[in-house]
């Protein structure tokens, strides 16, 4: 199985995006990268781990392992699922610190991702950085 910020990288998804010419290839290879994504334990699928502010249901988990977060993700939406592996893949196995120092803005703007979303959609992208970088401002306090 495939973690996501460790066997696939920003950077990666990144060079594959580029690689598309039409936005419905795009969203293709989005849709197949939530395919990639495991199945979170059906225990996680919390109210306390729902990402408030998505239209689709959205559960995010974490744990620090050795200072560094790794996060658990599902969603109820394909699409959404990928947009998850898309996030993973800049935040996962990064240490609090480096999840804070991460440029997310210019990352989705390399993706040319947020004007291709519905504002719906660009919204729940949002409300799951904040919800990933609230835990990192939460787990640097702790160490």
């Amino acid at each position: 199985m495939k973690t996501f910020g460790t066997d696939i990288t920003a950077d990666e998804i990144i060079d594959s995006l580029a690689f598309f010419d039409s936005w419905e290839d795009r969203y293709r290879y989005i849709i197949d990268l939530g395919k990639e994504l495991p199945s979170m334990d059906p225990a996680l699928q919390t109210e306390e781990n729902q990402v408030k502010g998505c239209q689709s249901l959205v559960w995010l988990s974490e744990h620090l392992d050795d200072d560094r977060l790794f996060f658990e993700a599902d969603s109820n939406s394909h699409i959404v699922r990928g947009l998850l592996a898309v996030v993973l893949a800049a935040y996962n196995g990064k240490s609090p610190a480096d999840v804070q120092a991460f440029d997310i803005e210019d990352y989705f703007e390399q993706l040319n991702l947020i004007k291709h979303l519905s504002p719906s959609r660009g919204n729940g992208l949002k409300a799951m950085v904040a919800r990933i970088r609230e835990t990192a401002t939460r787990m640097s306090s702790i160490n």
